[in-house]
């Protein structure tokens, strides 16, 4: 009880002082539950600089790996909701999560302020150069024909690289053998060194390994095919007919952090988002940008709790589950 009114007093202060005072008056921290180097790094860090411009204050990246984004995001859910410190979350560890863990330390929709959502961005199956399989077919029929031969890694149980890369391999039938890192930029340099077959990464990090020949692309997860790879297949068009999935991220506040910090910072974001120029970057990386409306806060608290029951319904049926 005495906790509970402590953090009620701690965010009636925290919100009595920011209405009082110029927010952001110091630098703000987002903690990324994943290694430096990665899609949900770089993503972050590229959203940041625009929104701190807008904000007029710094934001610092601070990478917290570990458990797919877990222990990250646990730490933010127990941070003092001052309007400082924030989580770069996904559809990982902020949608499948209680799905896939039998205990974890927060529940993403009673822990948080969601405070607003990234454009999507969708995945690029990779293999390492000399790999035998020289398309989707061939990969997955390997795998059918030789039960946990194929070494997939990802950026951590839980992650987006690890469910799609389940998703697929249960999909096609085939048994695939997933290998977890702390985070996608670690996997991938065990895929170009050859320690591991494959991976599923986004186009904002896979596009620069494939444009320099240190992997080969084989499908992506879009729905229709990438201008910048036009000769890769979509997986719907070879494998998995109607089959289509993007990783959806946001911006989450502890619980009961202040509302003027909250639409301050989601504010900032929207600004930022009407910049063609960076707005054009960002689809030249094949990210995809959404309608206004799916980028504020109250929208993404509504689908990461859609997505919260989704992902319980997907666990079940294939299998997905930890401890």
């Amino acid at each position: 009880m005495f906790k509970k009114i402590s953090a009620l007093l701690v965010a009636l202060l925290s919100s009595v002082a920011i209405a009082q005072s110029d927010y952001p008056n110091r630098p703000i921290t987002w903690v990324v539950p994943f290694a430096a180097g990665g899609p949900t790094d770089a993503l972050a860090r590229s959203i940041a600089d625009v929104t701190s411009k807008q904000l007029g204050q710094s934001i610092i990246i601070e990478n917290t790996p570990g458990a797919g984004g877990t222990i990250g995001a646990t730490k933010v859910a127990r941070a003092t909701p001052d309007g400082y410190t924030f989580l770069v979350g996904h559809m990982g560890y902020m949608g499948a999560a209680p799905a896939l863990y039998k205990k974890l330390n927060y529940n993403p929709v009673v822990d948080f302020e969601a405070v607003f959502r990234f454009p999507d961005t969708p995945l690029v199956l990779m293999v390492r150069n000399d790999h035998p399989a020289k398309n989707v077919k061939e990969l997955y029929d390997y795998a059918k024909k030789n039960p946990d031969q194929v070494f997939m890694g990802n950026a951590g149980l839980g992650s987006s690289s690890h469910l799609i890369a389940a998703l697929v391999a249960n999909a096609a039938g085939a048994d695939v053998k997933h290998v977890p890192y702390k985070g996608a930029g670690p996997a991938l340099i065990d895929v170009v060194g050859g320690q591991i077959d494959g991976m599923y990464d986004q186009t904002n990090t896979a596009f620069p390994q494939i444009t320099e020949k240190r992997v080969r692309a084989l499908a992506v997860t879009s729905k229709a095919r990438l201008p910048q790879l036009k000769d890769v297949p979509t997986l719907n068009e070879t494998i998995l007919p109607g089959f289509e999935a993007s990783t959806w991220y946001g911006i989450y506040a502890p619980k009961g952090t202040p509302k003027a910090a909250v639409e301050k910072v989601q504010n900032a974001f929207l600004k930022a988002m009407k910049d063609k120029a960076y707005t054009d970057k960002l689809q030249s990386q094949a990210i995809q940008l959404l309608p206004e409306q799916q980028y504020l806060g109250s929208s993404l608290a509504k689908h990461t709790e859609a997505e919260v029951v989704r992902w319980r319904a997907v666990a079940a049926k294939s299998n997905l589950a930890m401890d």
